[in-house]
């Protein structure tokens, strides 16, 4: 198949369109989940949260949580859902304060990625891919689109910029975010969008490495018999529109360091200033900490090294200082340490310290085009390493395999 192709999509109809798109299943905890969906029966968070319909002590992996996502799926397809009756894109553009960006909702070949024309940047967990591909076999359906990206290209812009023209068919807000949606029917532009995406010789995941992992596993299981599915739900975004935010660090403890014991060690590394206010890094290989009830701002003295991984400031923060100053050498699986979303801001991570203890680093935003050169060199980079906002909804589009 080529790179990416239309489907029928399934999507809420205008009117309950914000009261049925959600957050990402994976930015929520089941307690905000259930939160979140009181009051709203049509909350896409009862398909890809089901948990919150069953009692709270529930596990979110047990057979009985996929079982009841099928079941609040077929619901909603019922009451408020409806499936266009020709295979179609959709052009899909968020709006975060004075961003924009714009992009296409596609089906993308899961071959693509298995030979590598679609690229990765970090590894999975086979415990989450599995929840994922459970998902989608108890819904015969992907509802969570995998986050590509691609190098611009004029040709592509404008193709997207006559796809919205007119009203958006959706509009509705979503966390402070506008969620806007065409449906892309007519034959020629879906042509030409086909094969402008062809000519690109390689697209990435920016975010959603286990929903498409997961969606290969389907594919593989169900084989080449006819209906099968080969393709995986996306939305692919021009990499001149991302907007990466930085991915900060909690450490629960100094590993048995007093504090001028840490920053001692930490002078033979980096320039140490002393600031006011909170720090945010305004370069790379620049980091802020926060320690003992104050900010300080490290810049690093060495040459960051040529290496697309090693060169990135989460490889340096880990490489030289957690793993050899605090002993966390697989920040995978060390529970001393945790991983903030830069959004939240640093005096999030102050408050934190303030009442737990330990220390934090802010780190500046790894760039896209950093991404890509990890994944152009098929490596991985170190997890939680980008922080991608404006989040995608989950509700706006999904895709039923029954279709194939």
């Amino acid at each position: 198949m080529s790179l990416i192709r239309p489907f029928r999509g399934l999507r809420p109809d205008a009117a309950h369109a914000a009261a049925v798109i959600a957050p990402p299943y994976d930015v929520l905890s089941s307690a905000e989940a259930r939160e979140a969906v009181a009051g709203r029966p049509w909350s896409f968070l009862h398909v890809s949260k089901a948990e919150v319909d069953l009692p709270v002590d529930t596990n979110p992996t047990d057979e009985a949580v996929f079982r009841q996502a099928a079941r609040n799926w077929a619901r909603l397809r019922r009451e408020v859902l409806i499936q266009d009756a020709s295979p179609c894109y959709y052009c899909y553009e968020l709006t975060m304060g004075d961003h924009v960006q714009k992009g296409l909702v596609a089906a993308a070949s899961v071959e693509a990625y298995a030979e590598g024309r679609i690229r990765r940047h970090e590894l999975t967990r086979p415990d989450k891919e599995r929840d994922r591909v459970r998902h989608i076999e108890a819904l015969n359906a992907q509802t969570g689109p995998a986050f590509l990206t691609f190098r611009a290209q004029p040709e592509i812009a404008a193709l997207l910029a006559r796809a919205s023209e007119g009203p958006a068919l959706i509009d509705a807000p979503l966390q402070g975010v506008r969620h806007r949606l065409w449906v892309v029917a007519e034959t020629d532009l879906i042509a030409r969008l086909t094969a402008a995406f062809e000519r690109l010789p390689r697209i990435y995941i920016a975010d959603g490495h286990h929903r498409t992992a997961a969606a290969k596993v389907v594919a593989t299981s169900r084989g080449p018999q006819p209906g099968a599915h080969h393709g995986f739900l996306s939305v692919l975004f021009p990499d001149n529109e991302m907007q990466i935010l930085n991915y900060d660090r909690v450490v629960a403890d100094l590993n048995g360091r007093g504090v001028p014991e840490l920053q001692e060690a930490l002078a033979a590394l980096f320039e140490i200033v002393p600031e006011e206010a909170p720090v945010r890094p305004r370069a790379p290989a620049e980091f802020g900490m926060y320690l003992a009830g104050h900010w300080y701002r490290l810049r690093w003295r060495g040459t960051r090294p040529q290496d697309p991984v090693a060169r990135l400031d989460v490889s340096l923060l880990q490489d030289r200082v957690l793993a050899p100053l605090f002993g966390i050498t697989d920040p995978r699986r060390d529970q001393r340490i945790d991983f903030v979303g830069g959004i939240r801001g640093p005096a999030a991570l102050a408050e934190r310290i303030d009442r737990m203890g330990g220390v934090a680093f802010t780190l500046y935003p790894t760039g896209l085009q950093d991404l890509m050169a990890v994944a152009d060199q098929d490596a991985v980079m170190p997890p939680k390493s980008t922080w991608f906002e404006p989040k995608l909804a989950d509700g706006l589009v999904s895709y039923s395999l029954e279709e194939g």
